[in-house]
């Protein structure tokens, strides 16, 4: 699976970073800190997991490793609703994490397809 010149790696990694980033700006409260933790780790584990699949291994192996990227993806945008939702952040700060984020689900998607 070759790296493509928008560099999906970089992509994903940037926006585990723009999302810790976000929350360690963030007041403390029961509530944000649940949902920032759980947003920190589905984040990651996206850019981990695409890492993962970039690795050797049958192409079963990397569309498991895509699959789980996706899944977190996903996650992590009902996680940035409930947070929008909630106004736990201003729409004008969380609109383009979320932007990014169905970009990347997107991609994602078309790379699975493109392994299938």
């Amino acid at each position: 699976m070759n790296e493509p010149k928008y560099n999906l790696t970089e992509r994903l990694e940037d926006y585990a970073a723009a999302i810790i980033i976000l929350h360690d700006k963030q007041p403390l409260s029961y509530t944000g800190d649940y949902l920032a933790k759980q947003l920190i780790r589905s984040s990651c584990v996206s850019a981990l997991n695409y890492g993962e699949a970039l690795g050797d291994g049958t192409d079963k192996d990397k569309i498991n490793k895509l699959r789980i990227c996706l899944k977190e993806l996903r996650e992590s945008l009902r996680n940035l609703n409930i947070q929008s939702k909630a106004r736990l952040f201003a729409n004008e700060v969380l609109n383009p994490l979320k932007d990014e984020n169905d970009q990347l689900i997107r991609i994602v998607v078309t790379r699975i397809k493109n392994l299938s």
